[in-house]
């Protein structure tokens, strides 16, 4: 187990490349499960989280190359159930159960984990499923699905908090392989959920409506090989440019798209950055005074939870009292107590963080509690005096490709001890 040092008070400057989206490149690896013949997929990002995905499709029966970000997986004989052992480590696991049951007919996948940012269940996947002409089954911490056939339905996906982005792309992939037409209803709209349709749209689907709330499936026989390149990580790219608002002189994001970051950029604005774009680059400098924010997550394209933590991280370096409201997952704020463990000033009342700014913070011994939370204190540290240890890093692998490696080429100094 690593974890790491970061040294504080280096300014950044310079250029950082973005990756692979995560978000993406997890369910379309599960969808080359449904054709037999081999898929290619480029820009894979080298995270612990892929590498369970690719272990899960070579369990399933799959042949899977892995070279210089590039996956080809070739499904051509799979088997239908995926054991606990393998899918506990990674809840996006789940998205094996669409395209096996899109192309078997048949399931049977242990339930993932429960998780440290609160309950999230897959209901919404199973109601779709049902509606499809499954017979789901929950027994002993398993789910199966069954069907001799698979039909055409209309499914609202709306749940409590927003659209499912995991359940939408189950539902979709489970529906191109059906017979007539499923409509979804109160569909995500993320662009990892476009992404996905564009890459099932090269296999032979006939989707449309992907990145909006109504997204229309007209089912297919069968479908082909494809290849794609996955999109860039907007969360990824939205955590490189909060770290050069808190620490840097000038930083720019290349290799991203920046009408994913639309509510990313929009908030560094109104908190006194200074933001500029090409097509596929973001640059943010300081711009003198800075202001506090009033922030809700809220699903795409509202400000995206995947980067509430972030934001709390920054805007507890910043003059004046901002608000954070966590509406998403309400219990996502297990990062509030470590960044108080460096100096924050916090109230935490139910799903609303009222943050007063502090001039510094001050390095200490703190914990990850899960992916976007490691990011949160590796920016904090950044900003902080002296040494801020970070363990439990494996979290901040699931997402972020050598995040050290990237900050320190920008100017930090960081270092990834073994433990």
């Amino acid at each position: 187990m690593d974890k790491i040092l970061v040294h504080g008070g280096r300014s950044l400057e310079g250029e950082v490349r973005i990756g692979g989206s995560k978000n993406s490149a997890l369910p379309i690896l599960a969808a080359t499960l449904l054709t037999r013949e081999r898929c290619v997929i480029e820009r894979v990002p080298d995270l612990s989280d892929i590498h369970y995905m690719l272990t899960i499709l070579s369990q399933l029966g799959c042949e899977v190359e892995r070279a210089s970000g590039v996956v080809q997986v070739r499904a051509e004989k799979i088997l239908t159930e995926a054991p606990y052992e393998i899918v506990r480590k990674m809840r996006a696991s789940v998205c094996v159960l669409g395209p096996l049951l899109g192309r078997e007919k048949a399931a049977k996948v242990s339930l993932p984990g429960g998780c440290v940012i609160g309950d999230r269940p897959i209901d919404l996947h199973l109601k779709g499923f049902e509606a499809l002409g499954a017979k789901v089954t929950v027994k002993g911490g398993d789910i199966l699905l069954q069907a001799t056939e698979l039909k055409g339905a209309k499914i609202n996906l709306r749940g409590r908090h927003g659209p499912t982005v995991l359940g939408t792309g189950n539902i979709m992939m489970a529906a191109v392989l059906a017979t007539g037409t499923t409509v979804i209803e109160g569909a995500a709209e993320e662009p990892e959920v476009v992404d996905l349709a564009n890459f099932l749209i090269a296999m032979g689907a006939n989707i449309s409506g992907a990145g909006t709330q109504h997204i229309e499936i007209e089912g297919v026989k069968e479908l082909h090989g494809a290849s794609h390149s996955v999109i860039p990580d907007r969360i990824e790219a939205g955590t490189f440019l909060v770290a050069g608002a808190i620490a840097g002189k000038k930083v720019t994001i290349r290799r991203t798209n920046p009408n994913h970051l639309g509510a990313v950029i929009e908030a560094l604005g109104n908190a006194g950055f200074d933001l500029s774009h090409t097509q596929d680059s973001v640059t943010v400098s300081p711009n003198g005074a800075r202001h506090p924010l009033h922030l809700e997550t809220i699903p795409y394209p509202g400000f995206p939870t995947d980067m509430q933590a972030q934001f709390c991280a920054l805007l507890s370096t910043m003059d004046g009292t901002s608000v954070v409201t966590e509406t998403v997952f309400p219990q996502r704020f297990m990062h509030i107590a470590e960044l108080k463990r460096m100096g924050a000033d916090i109230i935490l009342d139910d799903h609303h963080a009222t943050i007063h700014g502090v001039d510094r913070l001050s390095g200490a011994p703190v914990m990850a509690s899960d992916l976007r939370a490691s990011a949160a204190l590796v920016l904090a540290a950044l900003r902080a005096d002296g040494v801020t240890e970070i363990n439990r890093v494996y979290h901040i692998d699931r997402g972020y490709e050598r995040i050290d490696e990237k900050l320190n080429a920008l100017g930090a100094h960081i270092e990834r001890v073994k433990v």
